[in-house]
């Protein structure tokens, strides 16, 4: 796992084998719990690894620091298409109009020309598979009918999904002023991506595709020779470094590893391979509490009915240290409604789900059904029948 990094591979021995020492001379040794070693330093200049199921951060270094993205930029070239696929404003076999602006992109491209065909579901493979700035181009003027206009409704949606770092100022990543984003953002518009529209994994696990008579590799070099790996995207510029993001799959778990300013392509597989290798390995989910579980009963005398149960609204899941499950602790807290109508489905407290005293999750507990205040009669009988 750490054959390239034998440095890394002694500290972590080294981790265990104190945290052995420990437990063997501790009086409290069924107490003490072995927790993960620290997290894998790549070497870059910032690193973000993320649990997909929850969006919990598994690792990270400088995870704010906004750096250029060169084509990671694409995500949300992509992330904006897959939106006017599932709204109907495109369509995957629909032919697009290709510009002489987009035919003159410069860096990556997937070839297209004015008089050649090509249809959006060919530049989408085109934009995830070869990088092709003249796929983002051509993609971003059928949408939003210019690059400048489309530049507005990327950065729009940015501040929407709480990208706070990140600010475009191209559909495609090439060097302009104002262009970044952190390793932050890129996973959290990764998980989104993923989340709303699984189908472009279908695309980026692909490891070449063939337009115009031109066959190309995949410019994303983690997904050879590294099982599990299906995307994302990659990017490089001299100003930006190598740039990774990365996803796997494993055991039907999904975690996201994003690497940026990486020396090379080959430190930048190596750092999120590392990176995805310590997930796996330290880490799990783990499901607290399965939506729709009637977990207690909320009572006021001014209700009519008084007492009401309630249910988890959301599934609970939670990203924890491997063999941490016992030590998860759970904590359920009402607000006091009064005698106002409740609502079938209405939240009447929060559970959260904590560990070490760190909460992890929450979720609203609702009423299982509806009730009605009680009226002066009716909470005086009320408050009788508990005193009996």
């Amino acid at each position: 796992m750490f054959h390239d990094h034998p440095q890394r591979q002694r500290g972590f021995i080294m981790v265990i084998a104190a945290a052995s020492l420990i437990m063997a001379g501790s009086a409290t040794a069924s107490s003490f719990v072995l927790m993960p070693p620290p997290p894998p330093l790549p070497d870059a200049k910032s690193y973000v690894l993320m649990d997909f199921q929850t969006g919990q951060i598994i690792a990270e270094k400088k995870p704010h620091l906004q750096l250029p993205p060169a084509s990671l930029t694409k995500l949300m070239t992509a992330y904006l298409a897959y939106g006017a696929l599932a709204d109907g404003t495109l369509h995957w076999e629909q032919r697009i109009h290709v510009s002489r602006v987009a035919w003159h992109t410069g860096g990556s491209s997937m070839f297209i020309q004015p008089n050649l065909p090509v249809t959006v579901g060919q530049l989408m493979h085109g934009l995830i598979i070869d990088s092709g700035n003249d796929a983002a181009v051509a993609l971003a003027q059928s949408i939003a009918g210019s690059r400048a206009d489309f530049v507005n409704e990327m950065n729009t949606t940015a501040a929407k999904l709480g990208l706070h770092g990140t600010h475009y100022g191209d559909v495609d990543g090439l060097p302009t002023p104002g262009l970044h984003t952190s390793a932050l953002d890129v996973a959290l518009i990764s998980r989104d991506l993923i989340k709303k529209y699984p189908k472009v994994i279908s695309i980026s696990k692909l490891r070449s595709y063939r337009y115009n008579h031109i066959t190309q590799r995949s410019w994303n070099p983690a997904l050879f020779g590294h099982p599990g790996i299906d995307g994302l995207k990659t990017g490089h510029t001299h100003a930006a470094g190598y740039c990774m993001d990365t996803t796997a799959i494993r055991h039907g778990r999904r975690l996201i590893a994003v690497v940026m300013g990486a020396p090379n392509w080959r430190n930048g597989v190596s750092s999120v391979v590392i990176l995805l290798d310590y997930g796996y390995r330290f880490t799990t989910d783990h499901r607290v509490m399965r939506a729709g579980k009637v977990i207690g009963t909320y009572s006021d005398t001014s209700l009519d009915p008084d007492k009401l149960s309630v249910a988890i609204a959301h599934n609970v899941d939670v990203m924890i240290p491997k063999g941490e499950a016992d030590r998860l602790k759970t904590q359920v807290n009402y607000r006091h409604v009064g005698s106002e109508v409740i609502r079938k489905g209405e939240a009447l407290g929060e559970m959260t789900a904590s560990l070490n005293n760190k909460v992890l999750a929450s979720t609203p507990l609702v009423a299982t059904e509806a009730a009605k205040p009680a009226g002066t009669i009716g909470s005086l009988w009320n408050r009788v029948k508990q005193s009996l």
